[in-house]
């Protein structure tokens, strides 16, 4: 079930990094089974699902759920199931879509479902009751420009550009804990900064902080 709240707005963001290619080679330890082709790595914009040919889906049939806050908005979602019986829940992808949103403009776009799988495997291992607090999802081409104008550790070509990236922090888990889970996973890219983590679905990179 899925509950919409309203709570006091936090915190920044900022990032770095770019690219796909090989985040195949390492999406098994997420639990999943994979068989695609670059070319079908594609969004339906107007669904906000995987294209339909695409094969993701975990080995059983256990339902998929996030627990989320963001700190920019101040909405949180509670134990959102976004997949269940094998399938993705359309509407409740739509709601994640929302959350994810350019919190400056308010623009959205297709986020990746290996995303939100990858969310979930490193809410799994850092085993915490806390909510994964949001601090950037989407970045529209017109934030992503700014933040390169204010910073050199904004990659032009951005993961989050594309869906496929979020800042994230854990409040009783250390970010060494949330980045240490998230190399373990061996999925993408993981950059560690002082107050929040940077993964995507990007290929498998590692920057920051140790």
């Amino acid at each position: 079930m899925t509950h919409l709240t309203l709570l006091p707005d936090q915190q920044h963001d900022n990032y770095n990094q770019e690219s796909r290619r090989t985040f195949l080679k390492g999406i098994g330890k997420l639990g999943v089974a994979t068989a695609i082709a670059p070319s079908l790595l594609l969004f339906s914009k107007k669904l906000h699902l995987p294209a339909e040919t695409t094969v993701l889906q975990p080995y059983d049939a256990s339902d998929l759920a996030l627990t989320l806050y963001n700190t920019h908005t101040g909405e949180s979602l509670k134990e959102h199931v976004f997949w269940a019986e094998g399938k993705y829940i359309e509407e409740q992808i739509k709601v994640l879509v929302h959350f994810f949103r350019d919190h400056r403009n308010g623009e959205t776009h297709a986020i990746d479902p290996d995303l939100l799988k990858l969310l979930t495997s490193i809410a799994e291992k850092v085993d915490s009751n806390q909510p994964i607090h949001l601090i950037s999802g989407y970045r529209s081409p017109k934030t992503n420009n700014m933040l390169c104008d204010k910073s050199r550790g904004v990659a032009k070509n951005s993961q989050h550009l594309y869906g496929r990236a979020a800042d994230i922090m854990i409040p009783d888990r250390s970010m060494k804990q949330v980045q240490d889970a998230a190399k373990s996973l061996k999925v993408g890219g993981v950059g560690r900064y002082s107050n929040f983590v940077h993964v995507d679905t990007g290929r498998v990179r590692y920057w920051g902080m140790a």
